[in-house]
């Protein structure tokens, strides 16, 4: 039986922890060579990637739907992985992880404030930088340890940007169509103010990587329309089916 809706996402993530659980970690003995620039860059990533989710499940779990807030579970699973292998990563590199960040503490505040809905909306942005982010230290990054653990996560945030994209476009729907589109292109706003953060803050590293400010800045934006329409007029692609171009 094909199950649909979070059903499915349930199973993608956990069909995922399994396939994550039986392929292993990479070889971190084999160390890596990171330039420094890179080093602090991927550090104020790991900040952001660690936390427990406590907040963001607590809401999912208020929301009433128990399959979605299991497979919300998961999704934070994943992203304390993230955490875990950008720390190793760090580690095979000889350097320490952070005790925090700026940038990451203002993004956890502004979260907490909302409800579920508009905190979706926040981490949507955090997701879809991470896509291009990700997307630059596979490609250009001259370690191959650091390319394997980019590739990996890369693969796991273009499975997370859908799935928020459904539960946003769920609760999206009930508003008038100029409605949802003014919160997609508020949304919108948001997302290019912090890619520019970004873009200014990690600039060193993202040259390095081969990737301009500019060009980093005008990519997240690009991939964003997709994204906004399918959270303002649907469909969004099941787990497997497809996927959101991103």
């Amino acid at each position: 039986m094909i199950k649909t809706g979070y059903a499915a996402w349930v199973d993608e993530f956990e069909a995922e922890r399994e396939r994550r659980a039986a392929l292993g970690d990479p070889d971190w003995g084999h160390g890596a060579r990171l330039p420094a620039e890179i080093v602090r860059s991927v550090q104020k990533f790991q900040v952001g990637e660690d936390g427990d989710g406590s907040a963001l499940t607590g809401k999912a779990e208020r929301a009433g739907d128990t399959t979605y807030a299991a497979a919300v579970r998961l999704f934070v699973a994943e992203e304390q992985n993230h955490a875990r292998m950008l720390a190793l990563l760090l580690a095979a590199g000889g350097a320490g992880t952070l005790d925090g960040h700026w940038s990451d503490a203002a993004f956890v505040r502004l979260r907490r404030l909302m409800g579920l809905k508009l905190e979706l909306l926040v981490l949507m942005v955090a997701e879809v930088v991470s896509l291009r982010y990700y997307r630059a230290l596979r490609d250009g990054s001259p370690d191959p340890l650091a390319s394997e653990v980019a590739r990996r996560l890369l693969a796991d945030e273009e499975r997370h940007v859908p799935f928020h994209c459904r539960r946003l476009s769920e609760g999206l729907a009930p508003l008038p169509r100029p409605v949802r589109r003014a919160v997609t292109a508020g949304w919108r706003g948001l997302l290019a103010g912090a890619a520019v953060v970004v873009a200014v803050d990690h600039g060193p590293a993202l040259r390095a990587l081969g990737v301009g400010r500019r060009a980093f800045v005008a990519d997240v934006l690009r991939s964003s329309g997709v994204m906004a329409s399918a959270m303002a007029d649907g469909p969004v692609p099941e787990p497997v089916a497809g996927r959101l171009a991103v």
